[in-house]
């Protein structure tokens, strides 16, 4: 064992350590917490202590400070030089003020967000059209790790490719194997200001209605049984439920029409993201599973 963590460069302590999942009440108050952050986003680790209290909870703000972090929630709220590039990444503009978006393929955006289960809990990734509110593509990791954020880019610039793409300042989207694979093709990197959530409103607006509509509804019981209902959930999201906004019409079909009548006007077929969107929305469709989800997966 020790030649084996000596050729590796592994600590033995690090082998033999096995993982302490959450408590079922630290379970319950992330999903207490992940709630009410829907509605107060403004709500620091002060104010969500004092209102778990106020339910009955004894707990103290720095719990709450460690399972906000642990769930990458983070208060909305003005900070200071938030255009000051920050240690150890490249900070890009916000180049979305006052643009209007008038086309698919125009504006995309990510987010990430958090997923209650049964036991335990997994992390959610999606790429959205900002004109059609069409989610194309969508990954599960039980870790924050960059991986599951790339291998949900991959599968959307796999068919076609945007003007701009927003993104909030995540270490996932600062990185360089992220924004590499953005600048490679050509495409316009877009940053939220730091604590500036509802400058990517339309990823939020998503997760709050899939959260709402779905998650909540039934707690899952493992990564398998939520990749299974999510992948349902996000057929019916984007090719049966209208959406309000949208004229009551589907994103599907917004997209679909909205390319269309491009394609007839420049004569040409370019990019075609509406494929991607296919193997993540469409009904009986299978969007590819990241090589390390299955292992992942079993974990949680």
């Amino acid at each position: 064992m020790r030649r084996q963590c000596a050729l590796l460069d592994l600590n033995r302590a690090t082998l033999y350590y096995e993982p302490v999942p959450e408590t079922e009440e630290n379970l319950a108050l992330m999903r207490l917490l992940d709630e009410q952050y829907l509605q107060t986003p403004f709500y620091g680790s002060r104010r969500m202590a004092v209102w778990l209290q106020r339910q009955g909870h004894a707990v103290n703000r720095k719990r709450v400070q460690r399972l906000m972090r642990l769930m990458g929630l983070e208060v909305i709220y003005p900070r200071p030089k938030t255009t000051i590039a920050g240690t150890g990444h490249r900070v890009y503009p916000y180049l979305l003020r006052g643009v209007e978006v008038r086309r698919p393929d125009q504006v995309w955006s990510t987010d990430i967000t958090y997923v209650p289960m049964r036991h335990g809990f997994l992390y959610l990734a999606a790429i959205l059209d900002w004109y059609s509110r069409l989610v194309l593509a969508w990954r599960l990791s039980n870790s924050l790790d960059v991986r599951f954020c790339l291998a949900a880019l991959d599968e959307a610039l796999a068919q076609g490719r945007p003007e701009i793409f927003n993104s909030d300042q995540g270490v996932q989207f600062t990185s360089q194997e992220f924004t590499g694979r953005l600048e490679a093709v050509g495409v316009a990197i877009s940053m939220d200001g730091r604590g500036r959530a509802l400058d990517n409103v339309f990823v939020e607006r998503l997760w709050r209605t899939v959260k709402y509509e779905e998650i909540y509804l039934q707690p899952y019981a493992d990564g398998l049984d939520a990749e299974n209902r999510l992948r349902q959930y996000f057929t019916f999201y984007c090719r049966e439920r209208p959406h309000q906004a949208l004229d009551y019409r589907t994103p599907w079909e917004v997209y679909q029409e909205s390319r269309s009548a491009a394609g007839c006007a420049n004569g040409s077929e370019a990019a075609r993201p509406g494929q991607a969107s296919r193997a993540a929305c469409s009904p009986g469709g299978s969007a590819p599973r990241p090589p390390e989800f299955s292992a992942l997966a079993a974990d949680a």
